[in-house]
């Protein structure tokens, strides 16, 4: 796979998706690592960290209302 390639948007989010439940494909993990900017890769996470967080959140306040 060449060096500079970046992979694009919902590459992206599929592998932070992956990488939540701990089922990232090897092929998958290299093109990972060999992407130019792990900038999107952190932004990313961060996202779906915030709305995992906000999902439960909700849920509990579902539950216990």
């Amino acid at each position: 796979m060449k060096e500079n390639q970046d992979a694009n948007l919902k590459q992206i989010i599929g592998s932070v998706f992956a990488a939540m439940f701990g089922v990232q494909s090897d092929k998958n993990r290299e093109r990972d690592f060999n992407a130019t900017n792990p900038k999107t890769f952190i932004v990313v996470g961060i996202v779906f960290t915030i709305l995992f967080i906000a999902t439960i959140v909700t849920v509990v306040n579902v539950v216990i209302a």
